[in-house]
């Protein structure tokens, strides 16, 4: 059967992307159909075999598919309910020369998007075609805006767009630029991890190795080893030498996860790698220093666990992170947790000399400090006094390098 004669004279739409599949048994029709749909502005593919149609459909090639209803072998709703088991999003226009409207609610009711009888109508065949391309279209306008958009909003695999997680966006782009060891702390799950593999993999040592440890998965002697390292016959079973995570990591970064886990003595020893980059393997005398960021985490209240005295205020790390209340406060206790130094911005000047009476690991909380304070934003502040830890005080006259801050506050040492 051809098509029905007609003299209205449409506007042939601009090209879609959509290429319509035709299936029939009868090579006039699909000769025919091929030229006006070709015409209405479609680039067609013409079938008489069901498999090859189901194949097209299956790879995506065709998101349009034209079924004639009476066809030997497999009919067009047979066709119709093994296209969209393959691809539920596949539109399926059944046509046949028994129309009734019984057999278009059914055809309607398994999922065809359109019924036609035949001979078919120009007029109306476009419009089934312009109506599925007009879908298909704006479907895949859509999905490139989600595409689009779930770029804007990833951050090096987080996803989020609410303020508080652009603050803890900004923040980690701040604190990684600085080789200072950080806490992160907050509930489990919401993605401690995450945050310091981003932090890794923007900061200066990116192409370094990354070591990661879940300190809770392990009893104190094994985590240990595992940190450390051992030596040949250190233990039953130290059949040869194996270097631990800070050794693997050096140059790069250790995550510590539920580090608030960790038992005093094991945080003595962590302790001794913050303040002087230095480890030593079980059963050995051999002193290594080493070079890495230290990024802990915690579902704890460390602060909360020192007061009840599990947890060692001097193991605290600088430049701390609250990933549940997304605030950012500078983690370096000390001795004198109440007293503090805080640098408003018209000593910045004097940031950029030597500081006096203060060791390495002292600067590099002071350092930290500055990192913390940074990113919270810079405040008008008087110069207070800072103590060391046997009572002496002195005030800054710089530090060596530039820090690039408004000021710092920070617990004394």
């Amino acid at each position: 059967m051809g098509l029905a004669s007609t003299k209205t004279v449409e506007i042939v739409a601009p090209k879609s992307a959509l290429t319509p599949c035709i299936l029939d048994d009868d090579p006039a029709q699909l000769e025919m159909l091929a030229a006006v749909i070709a015409d209405l502005g479609y680039e067609a593919i013409s079938t008489s075999d069901p498999e090859e149609a189901l194949k097209l459909v299956k790879n995506g090639q065709c998101r349009l598919v034209l079924v004639d209803v009476h066809m030997p072998g497999m009919d067009g709703y047979q066709f119709l309910d093994r296209a969209t088991r393959s691809d539920p999003g596949v539109h399926t226009i059944l046509m046949t020369g028994d129309y009734t409207l019984d057999s278009a609610l059914e055809a309607i009711r398994r999922g065809a998007s359109d019924f036609l009888p035949k001979p078919i109508e120009r007029v109306r065949l476009k419009r089934s075609l312009d109506d599925v391309a007009a879908l298909y279209d704006q479907r895949r306008r859509v999905r490139a805006l989600e595409e689009q958009l779930l770029k804007d909003l990833e951050f090096h695999g987080i996803v989020g767009k609410s303020p508080a997680m652009l603050e803890v966006f900004d923040f980690t782009r701040k604190v990684a630029r600085h080789y200072s060891n950080v806490l992160l702390v907050g509930p489990t799950g919401t993605g401690k991890e995450l945050v310091a593999r981003a932090i890794h993999h923007i900061s200066p040592v990116s192409q370094q190795k990354l070591a990661v440890c879940n300190c809770s998965a392990m009893v104190d002697t094994l985590l240990e080893s595992q940190l450390f390292g051992h030596v040949r016959g250190a233990f039953t079973g130290a059949t040869e030498a194996r270097p631990g995570l800070f050794e693997y990591a050096n140059g790069g970064t250790v995550f510590l996860d539920e580090v608030g886990e960790t038992s005093l003595p094991m945080q003595a020893k962590l302790l001794r790698v913050i303040q002087n980059r230095e480890i030593q393997r079980v059963g050995s005398p051999e002193v290594r220093h080493i070079t890495v960021r230290l990024i802990a985490a915690t579902n704890r209240d460390l602060r909360a666990e020192v007061l009840a005295g599990h947890f060692s205020r001097r193991s605290l790390l600088p430049a701390e992170f609250d990933s549940d209340t997304d605030s950012i406060t500078d983690g370096a206790a000390g001795r004198h947790s109440a007293a503090g130094a805080i640098f408003p911005e018209e000593v910045q000047q004097r940031l950029r000399k030597k500081y006096f009476g203060v060791n390495a690991a002292g600067a590099d909380r002071i350092a930290a400090a500055c990192v913390a304070w940074e990113c919270a934003g810079a405040r008008e502040r008087h110069l207070q006094r800072m103590h060391h830890s046997d009572g002496r005080f002195y005030r800054p006259g710089g530090f060596a390098g530039t820090i690039a801050t408004a000021g710092c506050a920070f617990p004394g040492r």
